[in-house]
């Protein structure tokens, strides 16, 4: 009897369009000092050979990753083989693929190229396992996309939808929720840090050399008050700017469509593109985001709590966008509008009670240093009184906030949690979804008489909260979420 063995499935490389990319991307990490050396003129071309052979070596390293690259699909794994002194092998079971990222930048999208990132369920800061391969072609990209993902052939979808139905569709004049967050800020501090780094390689700088004689003088002339509005009024531009330049950017053509496979798959970017694939089945329920200055303009953003997805950029259902939008992004990921949009249970008085406290505790603090200050001389009185008087309504108005935001319910198969002023969450996690509750209290909790329920799940934050309220809610929404799963403790 002949016993036929199975041919081994070939190892496949990456393309070899990736050689011409990762040089360019080496180099342009040294861009901003080159700019730097130029612009005080500090360039100094003995140093061009180190140049040369720096960029020699970058190309080298091109050429061995491309050599040393290879990675394979099996029936059981996905595998990558890496390195020339020390062989490396890494594999994942393919039924622990939860999501695939695919990314491509300027020099990526010229060449027909894509990076593709195997989501594995770990959540960030523990993705050691995720695999990545750096130069697959567009072609080959969509092949081991569908090839990873669609795994529901004969099994029963878990949203039933139209194929290539589409969610949400980016708009332009989504561009004016770009400023309200804080990456323009950030963006700033990144680019200041980079500036400050690359003056201190250089050396003092001579003010003659930048041509920025007696501007010091002439600020010094308007008064320091001019000087610290101008500086101020400044920065919220610049931030404001990149931040929109950055929204536009990053979410350009942002869209959102379920695919006849079972998987949601979200496309944008302008100058570097990204797309990410998340099967539907792994979807554990999504979150509303709704932060005070987003608020402020109605808008709100979504993410997905699914397994194999952080709570970052890889969960992005919606970018910053109106409420109302979101809303009802999230009813058609859902396929329900109960938790969206149905009313939320009222937590007992002393959550309330906790709401007045927290936020007017700080401003009797600071109110009663202004009133100290005021009667030193530090300040005048009219100047201490408007103080106060602005630090009580502001403790004031958080506290409402704060409370008309607190709430919770049990919709259908979902849990709905909702809390916070500042940073306003509304998290929708199925039910099924949960794999553990906690309940616990503070000192100052339990001189209150509330606690916190938690429910654990394998996706986003892990963990989502339903702040201060009373044990016997506590133990009944644990009941009612994870039926029999707190029966052997309340026995004992």
């Amino acid at each position: 009897m002949t016993v036929e063995v199975a041919p081994e499935i070939p190892w496949r490389r990456l393309s070899r369009r990736m050689l011409f990319v990762h040089p360019v991307h080496e180099l342009l990490r040294f861009l901003p000092l080159i700019v730097i050396f130029v612009v005080f003129g500090r360039g100094d071309v003995s140093n061009a050979p180190y140049g040369l052979i720096a960029a020699a070596a970058a190309v080298l390293l091109g050429v061995m990753r491309w050599l040393t690259t290879e990675y394979r699909v099996t029936p059981d794994q996905v595998q990558i083989r890496s390195g020339l002194l020390e062989r490396k092998i890494s594999s994942v079971a393919r039924d622990r693929v939860r999501a695939v990222d695919v990314t491509a930048r300027v020099m990526h999208r010229l060449l027909g190229l894509a990076v593709v990132t195997i989501g594995t369920g770990r959540q960030a800061g523990q993705n050691d396992d995720a695999l990545r391969l750096d130069g697959l072609t567009v072609e080959e990209t969509a092949r081991l996309r569908g090839e990873l993902l669609d795994r529901t052939a004969g099994e029963e979808a878990a949203a039933p939808a139209t194929p290539g139905q589409v969610l949400a569709r980016w708009r332009t004049s989504w561009v004016r929720y770009g400023p309200f967050s804080f990456s323009g800020f950030v963006t700033l501090g990144v680019l200041a840090g980079g500036a400050a780094q690359g003056l201190n390689e250089l050396g003092p700088v001579d003010t003659d050399d930048v041509h920025l004689p007696h501007v010091v003088e002439q600020l010094a002339d308007l008064g320091i008050g001019a000087v610290v509005t101008v500086a101020a009024i400044a920065l919220v531009l610049a931030a404001t700017m990149l931040a929109t330049a950055g929204y536009f950017i990053a979410h350009f053509r942002f869209t959102l469509s379920r695919e006849a496979n079972g998987t949601l798959h979200v496309s944008r970017g302008l100058l570097t593109t990204r797309a990410t694939t998340l099967e539907e089945r792994r979807l554990r329920g999504v979150e509303l985001d709704l932060p005070l200055p987003l608020r402020l303009v109605r808008g709100a953003r979504l993410t997905a709590i699914a397994t194999g997805a952080d709570a970052g950029a890889t969960a992005l259902l919606l970018p910053p966008a109106p409420a109302a939008e979101a809303r009802e992004t999230a009813v058609r990921v859902l396929g329900d509008d109960t938790p969206v949009t149905g009313a939320l249970r009222e937590h007992p008085p002393a959550a309330i009670r906790r709401r007045w406290t927290r936020a007017l505790g700080p401003a009797a603090v600071l109110v009663a240093a202004t009133l100290v200050a005021g009667a030193a001389g530090v300040v005048s009185w009219p100047l201490a009184a408007a103080v106060a008087a602005v630090l009580l309504a502001s403790g004031a108005a958080l506290a409402l906030d704060r409370i008309r935001a607190l709430g919770h319910a049990i919709a259908g198969r979902w849990l709905v949690a909702q809390s916070g002023s500042i940073r306003r969450t509304r998290a929708i996690l199925e039910r099924d979804g949960v794999i553990g509750v906690n309940v616990r209290s503070s000192y100052f909790q339990r001189r209150a008489g509330v606690c916190t329920f938690t429910a654990t799940t394998a996706g986003g934050r892990e963990g989502y909260a339903v702040l201060d309220v009373d044990e016997a809610t506590a133990i009944g929404l644990a009941e009612e979420t994870v039926p029999g799963l707190l029966t052997p403790f309340l026995r004992a």
